[in-house]
């Protein structure tokens, strides 16, 4: 059974940085391709970044040069970096995994799901 943590949302203000944290436990955590998405308030879950098996990946354009994604294959742990945030970033964001080598950025091709983490960004 997968399981996913995450970890490290807050409060701040615009333009500062926050890095979340996503653990996973359960088969073979580099068999995932893993995912950030995120919820504002009244909004539909929308993707953030993705990071493939090979480390490839793939940002919204909302996020692009702002936000970097990354995976420790060792740690069992998937970092999304969020610097320059905007009150815009609003939202709760979270962690998927999907047992595949293709990137997508559809949420109902994402098996797993973590609880999510708040992050609001004050203006």
């Amino acid at each position: 059974q997968v399981q996913l943590v995450e970890s490290g949302g807050g409060l701040v203000q615009a333009g500062d940085s926050l890095r979340l944290s996503c653990t996973y436990s359960g088969r073979t955590f580099s068999n995932y391709v893993m995912a950030w998405f995120r919820q504002a308030s009244g909004k539909e879950r929308d993707v953030v970044a993705v990071i493939g098996r090979s480390d490839n990946t793939y940002y919204s354009d909302s996020v692009k040069g702002r936000f970097t994604i990354s995976r420790d294959n060792a740690e069992n742990t998937v970092y999304l970096q969020m610097n320059s945030l905007k009150p815009e970033d609003t939202a709760v964001y979270y962690c998927a995994a999907r047992k595949s080598s293709i990137i997508t950025i559809t949420p109902a091709l994402y098996g797993y799901w973590g609880q999510g983490t708040q992050v609001t960004v004050s203006s």
